[in-house]
């Protein structure tokens, strides 16, 4: 049977059998795929170890049956899941990075900017670049925008006028203007708006230095506009909630 290598970020793991484990791969070529890593489990097994979840890896994969792959060999590349593993903050951000990116891409898609935005924010966790929280918003608000869900975090949602603006609702697509806000619009400071356009475009320095408290009202509308769209609550959310 074919055979192919591929980059890919682990995304999580799930115990099969005695000796086996599922892992859930997203590949820089083939996108979101699930894989059999046969004996993984077993002490003497030299590929467990390798698939840790959030670490990137090389990949060798064999095509199997009912979209269920068998893993041949893996190389680490950068071994991200130790380090946060060790930090709830950054621990319990990627696993929200990861349910996200699941319940958005149920089905198989090959879209090669997905591996990289989620490598890149993984990286910036594992290292400590910035807040996990900021790191975490950004990424949530990028991957919106990827899943076609873009959020305007400057000008109007409804009538494109010039931001920024002093209202914002998850379900009209994010800023509005008074004259096209709608019921259940919430009222958001300057300085939150700012960093929510910041965060969605990547402009580190503007959101590095923002104040707690619009960090606080912009995870608050992040996370709201996310759950709005991928329909359902997040798991995840509420172990950040306790970070």
């Amino acid at each position: 049977m074919r055979t192919f290598r591929d980059a890919a970020v682990v995304l999580r793991t799930q115990d099969l059998g005695e000796a086996d484990r599922i892992v859930t791969l997203l590949t820089e070529k083939h996108g979101l795929l699930r894989c059999v890593g046969r004996g993984v489990r077993k002490t003497t097994s030299r590929l467990g170890a390798r698939l840790e979840p959030f670490g990137t890896v090389d990949i060798q994969i064999r095509w199997g049956k009912s979209n269920l792959h068998h893993i041949e060999q893996v190389e680490i590349l950068a071994p991200y899941g130790r380090s946060l593993a060790n930090d709830y903050a950054r621990y319990t951000a990627a696993n929200l990075m990861v349910e996200t990116l699941e319940r958005l891409t149920e089905d198989s898609w090959t879209n090669e900017r997905y591996y990289h935005l989620t490598n890149g924010a993984l990286h910036a966790l594992a290292t400590g670049r910035h807040e996990p929280s900021l790191i975490l918003d950004s990424y949530l608000l990028r991957l919106m925008s990827l899943a076609g869900w873009a959020a305007s975090c400057w000008d109007c949602a409804s009538c494109g006028a010039r931001g920024p603006h002093e209202y914002f609702n998850p379900s009209g697509g994010g800023a509005m203007c008074v004259n096209c806000k709608l019921t259940g619009a919430r009222p958001v400071d300057s300085e939150t708006m700012r960093l929510l356009a910041a965060l969605a475009t990547g402009d580190w320095q503007i959101a590095q230095e923002s104040g707690w408290k619009a960090r606080a009202e912009a995870h608050a509308l992040v996370s709201t506009f996310v759950q709005w769209h991928v329909e359902r609550r997040l798991k995840s959310m509420s172990l950040l909630e306790l970070a």
